[in-house]
C-alpha cells in the first residue's frame, strides 16, 4: 500500500543527519500517512558544520538574529562577490573571509570549486559559514552544496534570510500581491546555466501579473521581447530597484516598451532587481526628498 510522509519538527533549523524518528502511522480511506518528527534543539554551529546563511539584501540591520550568530562565531566564511562591505564587517575578528563570487556571464569560481571548498574547510574542523545574497534558498545553488555536503558526511543547517525582492518592493511602497490584481508571485531568474532562461510568457503577459526577476539586467531585452511576443501590454510598468537596502540604492521606473533603452541610460552598475508589474508608490519616492529636506530644517 502506498503511504504518505508527513515531517513535523520544532521551529527551528533544518539540520542534515538529525535522526528521523516515526512516531505513529494514521489509517486513512486512501494512503497510510506517517507522522515523523526531526528533533532539533535550535541554532547550534558546532566545529566541522557548514551554516549556509542568508545575508539579506545588504542593510546589516537586516540580517536575522541567527545570521549575526554565525557570522560571529565562524571559523571562515565563504560568501558570495554581491555581499555588502557592511555585512562582512560582522564577522568575528579572527574569521577568514573567502570570496567564492559567481556573476552571470562573467568569470566566476567554478561550483565544484566552491563545493571542494566548503567540504575542505568542515573536514579540517572549521565552523564554516556559506553567506550567499538575500535568501539561500533562493537561486543561491543551495542544493548543490548541500548534496556535496551530504556525500562527505558534513553536517550543516540553513539560516534563511530576507530575499532581495522583500527588500526592493519595499523600496517601492508596493506590496508583491494585492486582493483584486494578483493572488501569485513569481519569482523568476533572468538566467540560468543554458544562457537566458525561458519561463511560461504566455501566463506572465497577462495583465495584472507580477514577478520579481533576479539577475535581470543582461536579459531585459530578451525578457522584454518574449513577453510582447506572447501579448504583453507595453506600457505595464517595470521597475529596477539597484542595491536594494543599501545607502547607494537607486529606483528606475520605466515600462515594459522602454525597459532595455532606459536601463541603458541610467548606467545601472550593482545589483539589481527587477520588479516586472510594479511601479513606485509616489510616497516612497517622495521619502528621500522629505527625509533630506527635514534633516535641512533641523
Amino acid at each position: 500500500m502506498e503511504q504518505m510522509s508527513l515531517f513535523i519538527q520544532p521551529y527551528g533549523i533544518y539540520a542534515g543527519y538529525f535522526p528521523i524518528f516515526q512516531l505513529k502511522s494514521i489509517a486513512t480511506d486512501g494512503p497510510d500517512m506517517q507522522i515523523v518528527s526531526r528533533p532539533t534543539s535550535g541554532f547550534t554551529f558546532g566545529p566541522g558544520t557548514v551554516a549556509f546563511t542568508g545575508a539579506g539584501p545588504g542593510d546589516p540591520d537586516l540580517l536575522t538574529r541567527q545570521a549575526l550568530r554565525a557570522l560571529r562565531l565562524a571559523d571562515v566564511i565563504l560568501h558570495d562577490s554581491l555581499i555588502s562591505d557592511a555585512i562582512l564587517a560582522e564577522a568575528g575578528p579572527d574569521a577568514r573571509l573567502i570570496e567564492t563570487g559567481k556573476r552571470g556571464f562573467a568569470p566566476s569560481v567554478a561550483q565544484d570549486d566552491i563545493n571542494a571548498q566548503i567540504i575542505a574547510q568542515a573536514r579540517s574542523g572549521a565552523r564554516v559559514v556559506r553567506l550567499k545574497s538575500g535568501d539561500p534558498t533562493v537561486f543561491g545553488r543551495l542544493d548543490e552544496e548541500i548534496e556535496a555536503c551530504d556525500a562527505a558526511r558534513i553536517r550543516w543547517q540553513i539560516l534563511p534570510g530576507l530575499t532581495a525582492a522583500s527588500a526592493a518592493v519595499a523600496a517601492l511602497g508596493q506590496s508583491l500581491t494585492r486582493r483584486g490584481r494578483n493572488s501569485s508571485v513569481r519569482l523568476l531568474t533572468g538566467h540560468d546555466m543554458a544562457g537566458f532562461a525561458d519561463h511560461d510568457w504566455t501566463a506572465l503577459a497577462r495583465p495584472g501579473e507580477v514577478a520579481a526577476i533576479y539577475m535581470g539586467k543582461s536579459s531585459a531585452r530578451f525578457v522584454q521581447g518574449r513577453l510582447i511576443m506572447h501579448g504583453a501590454d507595453r506600457a505595464t510598468p517595470v521597475t529596477l530597484v539597484e542595491n536594494a537596502s543599501r545607502p547607494d540604492q537607486r529606483i528606475l521606473a520605466t515600462t515594459l516598451d522602454r525597459l532595455p533603452a532606459d536601463l541603458a541610460a541610467a548606467g545601472l552598475t550593482g545589483p539589481a532587481l527587477t520588479l516586472y508589474g510594479l511601479a513606485p508608490r509616489a510616497a516612497a519616492l517622495a521619502l528621500p526628498e522629505l527625509t533630506q529636506t527635514h534633516k535641512e530644517l533641523a
